[in-house]
């Protein structure tokens, strides 16, 4: 990239140029008929940054005039990325960063023939209860970088190694430290000391552990699933945790057709994740979930890194897409079934596996994750958006898919300073 500095603006405004194929997910900001592209792309294209927020976004032909009466001044700074593609930042929407341990073994044990079992997530609560709050911070803060790294910008993370009231607290406080995004999720598994009473588990998580988590998080999930929680403990959780303010997400259909899905929809969920074994009946939910263009739907998120790691069955999102389903990819960061914070080899996963097409796999790896959030500040780059945006070392977003596993991320900026 070739960078020009021009110093002295009240506030530090970036004006990138040179952008091959600029995916904006907001073609209505950057005249793109959305019947046509819904992604917004905009080619030869400019961006202007300016505090913290997304200022101007088209055409470079039309960037001079564009710059003149938003920023009424020269840029501070000028970047030219030469051809590059640029993207939104990744939204992950769905990740487990607070542990400790290694279950490498288990992995190894299952690309040898063993399934995969909710039971495993025991071993990682038995290292995460062992250790220090220091180490945590450390392990987390590891992964955030390496996400960072890979393009994302905005990432949602979980509770659910610790199991117990002080350490479920613990972990979403340090979760709190490196994102707003914090979920509580007491409801992983039942812990070996409840393992003959699971519905007393149940009434901690909604009394004193729910007491302990609330001020830290955003939102309460639980594993509604078999080996894990049954539809009706599950809707104990969910319905405690929104009478305490926190939005609803929810893991279901991962491991086997159940209620999960239309429990989501039932309670409004903002998201329900995994949604590998789907009736019709649940995809005629998740669509109705968005009848009339409802800002306010549940988001299907599907997480192609558990069936890479796994070798159970991928999610079929044609099916979705085509009932009119909000989709979105997100990583599901763990060490027991999806141990990658990749977002571009989800994006890869989703388009070789689900049956998305690349723009599809783009926009829910961005747009889709901010729906999933309920945050219409990040996933796009119209005008007002978070200036989060993903340089890559490519001509267009198609290589993210084209050349899996390559590190194309050249660039990142969160909000409107360089983070890569």
């Amino acid at each position: 990239m070739r960078e020009v500095e021009h110093p002295g603006g009240s506030h530090p405004a970036t004006l990138i140029l040179g952008i091959g194929e600029l995916t904006t997910n907001a073609p209505e900001a950057v005249g793109v008929d959305p019947v046509d592209d819904p992604t917004g792309v905009v080619r030869d294209a400019a961006l202007l940054l300016d505090g913290g927020r997304v200022a101007w976004a088209g055409p470079e032909r039309a960037c001079a005039a564009g710059v003149e009466e938003v920023l009424g001044r020269a840029p501070d700074r000028v970047v030219g990325v030469e051809g590059r593609a640029v993207l939104p930042g990744f939204v992950d929407s769905h990740s487990h960063l607070v542990f400790a341990g290694d279950r490498s073994g288990e992995f190894e044990a299952r690309m040898a023939g063993r399934p995969y079992a909710a039971g495993g997530i025991r071993t990682t609560v038995a290292a995460t209860r062992a250790a220090s709050d220091d180490d945590l911070r450390a392990n987390l803060r590891r992964h955030v970088d390496q996400a960072r790294a890979q393009g994302t910008t905005t990432l949602e993370t979980k509770s659910g190694y610790g199991l117990s009231v002080a350490d479920e607290e613990r972990a979403v406080r340090l979760a709190r430290e490196v994102t707003e995004e914090v979920t509580f999720l007491g409801a992983h598994v039942v812990p070996p000391e409840h393992a003959e009473d699971p519905d007393g588990y149940v009434d901690l998580v909604v009394g004193d552990m729910l007491a302990a988590c609330a001020p830290h998080a955003r939102w309460v999930d639980v594993f509604c699933e078999t080996g894990a929680f049954t539809p009706e403990q599950s809707r104990r959780v969910l319905e405690a945790g929104a009478a305490a303010g926190l939005g609803v997400r929810v893991h279901a259909n991962q491991l086997g057709p159940g209620e999960g899905v239309r429990l989501a929809v039932d309670l409004g969920a903002a998201a329900v994740d995994h949604c590998t074994y789907l009736s019709d009946d649940d995809v005629a939910a998740l669509a109705g979930s968005w009848a009339g263009g409802d800002a306010q739907g549940t988001v299907a998120t599907l997480l192609p890194g558990v069936e890479f790691s796994t070798r159970q069955p991928y999610p079929d999102a044609r099916r979705l897409l085509d009932a009119g389903v909000v989709l979105a990819l997100a990583s599901d960061c763990n060490p027991g079934s999806s141990y990658t914070s990749s977002m571009p080899l989800m994006v890869a996963l989703a388009v070789r596996e689900t049956g998305m097409t690349v723009a599809e796999a783009v926009s829910a790896a961005t747009a889709g994750g901010a729906r999933a959030l309920r945050r219409p500040d990040v996933g796009h780059l119209a005008p007002g958006a978070r200036a989060d945006v993903v340089v890559l070392d490519a001509p267009s977003r198609t290589h993210l898919a084209y050349r899996p596993g390559v590190p194309l991320v050249h660039a990142v900026w969160k909000d409107g300073h360089p983070a890569r």
